[in-house]
């Protein structure tokens, strides 16, 4: 009994200091958030207040408590603090708490840790610039990848990926999905898809999670932003009676298309190349006891199949790419995004938050829900 008495006060001892560093964590966050974007340094100087200058003290930046004692004011010239700050720091200390209760004392709460407070910059300045940091996504992809390896000499540790080539499977995948529908759009719709922000982000959480991950990320993170999507344009199409502008409105000129990326087109072109490759040599190696061979042989060709495809329309925008190149068609393209009112009265919504949500769920969940549908595929087929 004292066992136990001793083993939950334990326990409940480190949810509070894993909340505790989350709220601390969360706090360099909101430099993070409000520094990157200008592309200033997160090191120096240090805090201040944006308006008056002067340096905040140890005492008036401890996370959510300074907020709460100088009610929400900086303490030289009464400026306003906003409320984003304390509430960052009180999503992060949660996270950090809920993936402490997930993975318990591993080095898979550590590195998850890490990876949520990135989680949250991107989600924030996303919603804020319609920017994701490189400095958080570059960076994670070398992280991830790094991490599998550990994860391939400890693999007790809870790590999800512990193969870094299914890491790197990841960040291919990831990097083909967001480049693949950007262009598709592009080329069908004649206007912006995605960012390439998104492409990166996506890659990142391939990194982490694997290729899995990535489907996962991709199929929670888009059934919640339909669900959002569709409530944002009712809300303004039939509460706040405002109309989609027309096309002449626009002023949108269907004769050409919106300026197509290369880099996105390298990168797609790339990653489906990786992958051709990488189901070919691991085509004849897969065996399985519940699968029959000709179905996963039948399902490797079809993927193949989409990967040719991916291939094709990455050399379809390069050449249109090329065409454009030889047209003056940059002025016409700062123009339109001038113009572009990119707002939710306008129905944009950033994606990123959306693919960081689903991330964070498939990391909690990922393994479970797999499971979970393949024992319906078991059932179905029997």
């Amino acid at each position: 009994m004292k066992n136990l008495i001793s083993i939950d006060s334990l326990h409940i001892f480190f949810i509070i200091v894993s909340g505790m560093f989350g709220a601390v964590f969360g706090s360099f966050c909101n430099v993070c958030i409000y520094r990157f974007p200008r592309g200033e340094s997160v090191i120096k100087p240090a805090s201040h207040c944006p308006k008056c200058q002067n340096p905040i003290a140890w005492y008036d930046n401890i996370p959510l408590i300074s907020w709460v004692i100088l009610l929400g004011k900086c303490r030289h010239c009464k400026a306003s603090i906003s409320i984003q700050y304390p509430l960052i720091e009180l999503i992060t200390a949660l996270l950090f708490v809920i993936v402490y209760l997930k993975f318990r004392f591993s080095l898979a709460t550590i590195v998850y840790c890490f990876l949520s407070a990135g989680l949250v910059i991107v989600i924030v300045q996303d919603l804020q610039t319609w920017t994701i940091p490189d400095e958080i996504t570059l960076t994670g992809i070398l992280v991830g990848i790094g991490v599998s390896l550990l994860g391939m000499f400890f693999p007790e540790q809870g790590l999800r990926v512990q193969n870094p080539i299914e890491s790197i499977d990841g960040v291919a995948l990831g990097a083909l999905l967001i480049c693949l529908m950007d262009l598709i759009v592009i080329l069908l719709m004649k206007k912006p898809g995605m960012g390439f922000g998104d492409v990166k982000l996506l890659s990142m959480l391939g990194a982490f999670l694997g290729w899995r991950g990535v489907l996962g990320s991709l199929m929670i993170g888009s059934m919640v932003g339909s669900i959002i999507g569709f409530l944002v344009i009712f809300y303004y199409r039939y509460i706040k009676k405002i109309e989609e502008e027309t096309e002449e409105e626009t002023g949108t000129n269907d004769n050409n298309f919106y300026p197509i990326d290369p880099i996105a087109s390298i990168f797609l072109g790339l990653s489906s190349i990786y992958l051709i490759i990488r189901l070919l040599l691991s085509l004849n190696h897969h065996i399985s006891s519940t699968i029959p061979n000709e179905i996963i042989q039948g399902f490797s060709y079809l993927v193949i199949a989409f990967m040719v495809f991916s291939l094709l329309i990455a050399l379809i925008s390069i050449f249109i790419w090329r065409r454009q190149s030889s047209k003056d068609i940059k002025a016409n393209m700062d123009l339109n995004e001038e113009e572009m009112e990119i707002t939710l009265k306008a129905h944009y919504i950033p994606f990123g938050p959306y693919l960081s949500l689903g991330g964070f769920i498939f990391l909690l969940f990922g393994p479970e829900l797999i499971s979970k549908y393949l024992q319906i595929l078991t059932i179905t087929q029997q």
